[in-house]
């Protein structure tokens, strides 16, 4: 009879349940592993030997197989060694096999017989609570499983107390969730930014409605210090998109033990990285920056840096909010509803518009520079502004304007506002995700504001995708307002952000 546990291999952000089988038959000593197994999995046939021979367990002079199943399914990764042990265990009668196949398992063996922590157990914990089985992993998992809440999740130290539960001697204690880190307190505060006025503007319409940023400045201007200060004025993720971030995290092994944060992402990856790093591939198709992001804020500092390519590939997440990773063994889809911040310096040497410090070429260096910004690419980021050197004058006197927390209460009214106004479109959220039909009826400007739309459209030739994506900006305005109704004010300042002659079209 054959002995069955189960765990699970990942395909994108899905856990999907993988059964294990173990059978011993006469023949030729031996342990072989079938099933697809990627090289970490077939060393576990190693590992579980050394870890089984640490507690004085022999393996016997019998033919010994261990089946993945499904066997077309790519199986990744070292959290098979437990399972993989527990349905050994099974097979030679140390452990029961019907309490075996009630659990799913994941955790790699050491040599001593500890286990060691393995990413991707958040995911693993909901698909453990689906099938309605109880989930074991290492103990400094245990409390990252936990958070799911549904299901029993044990987390031993050791092999020895996985068998120890199982015959009895000693039952293991469920895991309970970790604390909430709040990481807010240690994020940089709007008012510690002097000066910059129209770009702590354009911050609080982007945090409202996740509208796409692009800040055009001089080196030194504070490009980079007002973007790391959006997520101080983001709301706290909802439960359920702390969980969606939380599971991508999970897979990158990224989460902090037990931890799992209400606080909205910020990734930003150097101008050098690849587009697997960006988009996500490789090995075992994983994550990128862009879903790393998800639900929080992608800041691309030094946009034109970037090699055009990865540039290039960021239109689709940008209109979908979804990636799709493709690769021969693999097509996995990630999420990656994010905000794109993204900075350049208006020209190569930096001083396009300083006559004493710009560099011979004026003004063709910029116009080079930011060409390498694709029209189509541009065309998606709502929001363009010039960032202005600040004068020494302003440097020297205190803090005058906002602090982040009076800006986040009124991004926090206007995300309260399109919550209830998209309550019955779940996939919609934010402004920024109305389309079609639904945009036209929840951003339907006054008759004076369509007929400047109508105007600024005509005169600057701008796309459909512009069109619409300023009529999501100005009802993003209008909520800050608490206006129902986008009137032509709200339409001017979208406009205003939209139209910049320096940074394109």
């Amino acid at each position: 009879m054959v002995a069955q546990a189960y765990t699970v291999a990942f395909e994108g952000v899905d856990a999907r349940l993988v059964e294990v089988q173990c059978a011993s038959s006469t023949g030729l000593p031996g342990f072989s592993i079938v099933g697809l197994p990627d090289k970490a999995v077939s060393e576990a046939r190693e590992r579980v030997r050394a870890a089984l021979g640490a507690l004085a367990i022999a393996l016997p002079s019998k033919k010994l197989t261990v089946n993945l199943s499904p066997a077309d399914l790519p199986k990744e990764g070292p959290h098979f060694d437990l399972p993989i042990a527990l349905a050994l265990l099974a097979e030679l009668g140390i452990l029961p096999r019907e309490d075996i196949a009630t659990c799913l398992a994941m955790g790699e063996l050491s040599l001593d017989g500890r286990l060691v922590a393995v990413a991707g157990v958040l995911p693993a914990a909901v698909t453990a609570a689906a099938e309605e089985k109880t989930l074991i992993c290492p103990a400094p998992c245990g409390a990252e499983a936990a958070w799911v809440g549904a299901g029993t999740v044990h987390a031993p130290a050791t092999l020895a107390e996985v068998i120890a539960h199982f015959t009895g001697r000693s039952p293991l204690p469920r895991a309970t969730p970790g604390t909430v880190i709040d990481a807010a307190a240690d994020l940089p505060d709007l008012a510690a930014v002097k000066g910059q006025e129209r770009a702590k503007r354009a911050l609080e319409i982007a945090a409202a409605g996740r509208h796409h940023l692009l800040m055009v400045g001089p080196p030194g201007s504070g490009k980079s210090m007002l973007a790391k200060c959006l997520p101080s004025i983001l709301p706290p993720l909802s439960a359920s998109e702390a969980l969606e971030t939380s599971m991508i995290q999970s897979l990158k092994g990224l989460l902090p033990a037990g931890g799992i944060s209400r606080q909205s992402p910020f990734c930003d990856p150097h101008h050098t990285a690849s587009q697997v790093a960006i988009i996500g591939g490789g090995r075992g198709a994983k994550p990128g920056a862009v879903s790393l992001a998800h639900n929080g804020v992608l800041f691309l500092d030094e946009l034109p840096e970037y090699d055009r390519a990865v540039l290039e590939t960021l239109r689709q997440p940008l209109e979908t909010g979804t990636v799709m990773v493709a690769r021969a063994n693999a097509h996995l889809r990630y999420p990656c509803r994010f905000l794109l911040v993204a900075a350049a310096n208006p020209c190569r040497c930096g001083y396009l518009s300083d006559p004493a410090r710009a560099c011979a070429r004026v003004p063709v260096c910029g116009e080079d520079y930011l060409g390498k910004i694709s029209g189509p690419l541009l065309d998606r980021i709502d929001l363009r502004i010039e960032v202005p050197p600040v004068s020494w004058s302003d440097l020297d006197r205190p803090p005058t304007g906002e602090r982040s927390a009076e800006v986040a209460q009124r991004v926090a009214a206007a995300r309260a506002l399109q919550a209830a106004r998209y309550a019955h479109k779940p996939q919609v959220r934010v402004n920024a995700d109305a389309d079609g039909a639904l945009l036209e009826a929840v951003a339907a400007p006054d008759a004076e504001g369509r007929a400047l739309l109508l105007q600024a459209a005509e005169r600057f030739g701008l796309s459909a995708r512009a069109y619409h994506r300023i009529l999501r900006v100005a009802r993003t305005i209008a909520d800050l307002d608490a206006s129902d109704i986008v009137r032509m004010p709200h339409i001017a300042e979208a406009l205003s952000f939209r139209l910049s002659a320096k940074i394109g079209r």
